[in-house]
């Protein structure tokens, strides 16, 4: 029988070594140009984990079999954009180059930079699987070369980094013309290299907005939860060094339900890194 809420994930351990999965906070809240709240995000999803079975029926795996721990939340200066992005990168590095992976739950977008800055620094060129309802290929924004909306543009200026993206349906003609999207499951696993590193943003405004409002830019036309495990499937089997979740507004869904989606596309990404380990330390 599931316990009571503990303020962790649910399944997390209080202790692991070195080299194991972990799940970070950071509640990173500076740039939301529509609607913020994003720095409420971490806390929702690990008390709406406890809603959930260990058990995933999509991947036929149960977090009791995933030995992770949840590291707490980064604490981040909300008006100090410069400190925070160098304590993400900070954070992520040593997390890497202990020979652990992370799963970083933001927190707006912009978090995916230092996070890929600090992997890319151990792991090399990587496969960015990008999930979203934007682009974020602006070069700049409300005059703001880092932003949740200029992400995407950010990363790609960082060499050895492979973009693929999935349920882009807004941005401007200049970001849809930069774009390579990965339109079906197929598509993707036709794109991926299944030697090389592997890392997943997951910004939840993918999700249609009748499945997820609780984000902080809703967009229509998007997909739906068991759409999303088809593009998981595809990723069994691919070594998955790190991941994020973002973009979750918890105040803006009083039913409860986008916090709840989120924690179980953790659950799922949790799963598919441990499977990943599990590949590399038999290989």
């Amino acid at each position: 029988m599931k316990g009571i809420f503990n303020n962790t994930y649910l399944g997390a351990r209080e202790s692991s070594g070195p080299d194991d999965l972990v799940l970070l906070g950071c509640p990173l809240d500076a740039t939301s140009s529509f609607r913020g709240g994003t720095r409420f995000a971490p806390e929702s999803v690990r008390r709406a984990s406890w809603t959930l079975e260990t058990y995933s029926p999509y991947l036929k795996l149960d977090l009791e079999d995933v030995l992770f721990r949840d590291e707490g939340n980064l604490e981040l200066r909300q008006g100090d954009l410069g400190y925070s992005l160098d304590l993400i990168e900070s954070a992520s590095a040593e997390i890497a180059g202990r020979g652990g992976r992370a799963l970083i739950l933001g927190g707006e977008h912009l978090i995916t930079l230092p996070i890929l800055k600090a992997v890319k620094g151990v792991h090399g060129p990587i496969q960015v699987i990008h999930f979203d309802a934007h682009c974020d290929l602006r070069d700049e924004y409300e005059g703001q070369k880092l932003s949740h909306a200029t992400v995407m543009k950010r990363v790609k200026e960082l060499k050895g980094l492979e973009i693929a993206s999935i349920g882009v349906r807004s941005g401007t003609r200049q970001e849809f013309g930069e774009l390579v999207q990965a339109g079906s499951p197929h598509e993707l696993a036709a794109r991926l290299k299944r030697r090389e590193p592997v890392y997943l943003t997951f910004d939840l405004d993918v999700f249609d907005p009748s499945l997820v409002p609780g984000v902080t830019t809703p967009e229509p036309g998007g997909l739906f939860f068991n759409e999303i495990m088809e593009y998981f499937r595809v990723l069994q089997g691919m070594n998955v060094v790190g991941a994020d979740i973002v973009e979750l507004s918890p105040d803006y869904d009083t039913t409860f339900v986008s916090s709840i989606a989120a924690a179980k596309v953790a659950r799922e990404i949790l799963m598919l890194m441990y499977l990943s380990k599990k590949g590399q330390a038999r290989g």
